[in-house]
């Protein structure tokens, strides 16, 4: 999926990257091969999750050019204008300050550089709806408890950001109906004797997760909860 976010955001090269929300680094490690990127820098909460990322980067040839680092993504500790290439996969909705986030990235973003976010939004309200109807919104709830999430945006959402902090050539993609088979299998996995297994020897919050799993297929069924893409670019520096 990487690549098809990639091309469909029309990446060319990436000379510098910021990962936010990184994980294990999986992403960076897989730009950083593709672009030949020289800096690529990933930042998350989790210092187990950072320290596996530079463990797994330096292991695979590749601990010279990556670094990971716990950081918050909402108050970078990076320079403006520091990467070419922003990307963000699966994390703006943990984010509970979208304008700020978006911010973030946009400041740390180089003068012409490119953003790219995927997330989990809500569905874009209709003309004269002023919420989601009650059913949605109590879905969204259950699942935001579970997972920890704070409110959710529609894509509409994050574009005005977008727009608003001055970003260029934003676009937008829905993708789904593309992403709609992964929660079936996750559920038929976690259900496998191997998965059950596996669940309680996590503990409760895991289980708990599990549990809502099925709330995340019903709301991609209903079309309450999309898949979405944004890109943007930085302006350039007025000479």
């Amino acid at each position: 999926m990487v690549d098809r976010v990639l091309d469909w955001a029309g990446v060319r090269e990436a000379p510098s990257v910021l990962d936010v929300g990184c994980g294990i680094g999986g992403s960076s490690r897989h730009i950083a091969r593709r672009f030949e990127s020289d800096k690529v820098r990933g930042i998350t909460l989790s210092p187990k999750q950072a320290a596996r990322a530079n463990e797994l980067s330096r292991e695979q040839g590749l601990g010279d050019r990556l670094r990971f680092e716990v950081a918050d993504a909402l108050e970078q500790p990076f320079e403006d204008g520091a990467f070419d290439l922003v990307w963000s996969l699966e994390s703006g909705e943990h984010m509970p300050d979208k304008r700020r986030f978006l911010g973030e990235l946009a400041r740390v973003a180089a003068p012409g550089g490119r953003i790219i976010v995927v997330t989990w939004c809500h569905r874009v309200l209709e003309a004269g709806e002023e919420a989601l109807r009650p059913d949605e919104q109590k879905l969204l709830d259950d699942i935001c408890e579970a997972y920890y999430l704070p409110r959710w945006a529609s894509v509409a959402d994050y574009v005005e950001i977008a727009e608003g902090l001055g970003l260029e050539d934003v676009r937008t993609a829905d993708w789904s109906r593309e992403v709609s088979p992964f929660w079936g299998a996750v559920i038929r996995t976690a259900l496998s004797w191997e998965g059950v297994r596996g669940l309680f020897g996590a503990g409760w919050k895991t289980i708990k997760g599990a549990l809502v799993m099925p709330l995340m297929a019903r709301g991609l069924q209903k079309g309450t909860i999309k898949f979405n893409l944004l890109t943007a670019t930085k302006p350039q520096a007025s000479s």
